[in-house]
């Protein structure tokens, strides 16, 4: 099973899950622990491979159906039937994931820096990573990834924190994550044309140049979306503007949880 840690609230019975992204564990919530834990109970967990989890034994070829059965079994674990899902960056097409599989425990979906659908600049820079993986190191490719996505000044401490965090990935293990952009497309038109019931808050950076276009337009698409964009903020929203993105999600997950 996941690793994961539980922080409970003396009398809420909400339930938030951080999920975080491919590389990262669950340290890149570290901003949100304090006031997150002091409203809801809180699950923190590392996704196969990745911090704590992973010496996990995985098969040869990932789906994301896999990795979101593995945080299903960790809710069943702990007896939570229902929760809000809060993922950043790849963690949000998990909670996607888990909504079309089990939509029966989302009670509600929060995303920093969502990644809904691929423009042109992005299947480029994955079309480039593919040909350059059997090449270079998994850092500096991971590197170069980090580089493109979060690339100004003010993006350099959630930079830091994703690629120090997948240093401590094994190279089969970001291979494996990696094969997932093949077919990332034709999976992320698949999870978004199907209709989606439950509430959801995007929360993006306005200097997310590759995924902020495709979430105006999912968001634009569906009444139970609602999109809130971050001035002067990059792809990590919940690390470069963390009080932002506390105020506004906490705020989001109180009003569902009154309906």
């Amino acid at each position: 099973m996941l690793y994961h840690k539980l922080i409970k609230h003396s009398t809420s019975k909400e339930w938030t899950i951080f999920i975080h992204g491919a590389g990262g564990s669950s340290k890149v919530w570290f901003k949100q622990i304090r006031p997150f834990s002091e409203r809801f109970n809180v699950l923190l967990l590392d996704l196969r491979g990745h911090g704590k989890s992973k010496n996990i034994k995985s098969p040869t070829n990932y789906s994301f159906e896999m990795i979101a059965n593995d945080v299903i079994e960790v809710l069943k674990q702990n007896n939570i039937d229902k929760a809000h899902f809060i993922g950043v960056s790849l963690g949000s097409i998990v909670i996607n994931q888990i909504q079309v599989s089990h939509p029966e425990m989302v009670k509600s979906m929060v995303f920093s820096g969502a990644i809904t659908r691929l423009n042109i600049k992005s299947r480029l820079l994955l079309r480039i990573g593919r040909i350059l993986n059997p090449f270079l190191p998994y850092m500096a490719l991971y590197s170069l990834f980090a580089q493109i996505m979060m690339p100004k000044k003010n993006h350099k401490q959630s930079r830091i924190l994703f690629i120090n965090e997948a240093k401590k990935l094994m190279t089969h293990e970001f291979n494996r994550w990696f094969q997932l952009t093949a077919r990332l497309a034709k999976h992320l038109n698949y999870l978004q044309d199907r209709k989606i019931d439950v509430h959801g808050l995007y929360v993006m950076g306005s200097e997310d140049h590759l995924f902020l276009g495709p979430a105006k337009d999912i968001v634009k698409r569906n009444k139970n979306l609602i999109l809130e964009i971050v001035p002067n903020c990059g792809h990590v929203v919940n690390v470069e503007q963390s009080e932002v993105f506390n105020e506004v999600s906490i705020a989001f997950i109180d009003k569902v949880s009154l309906n």
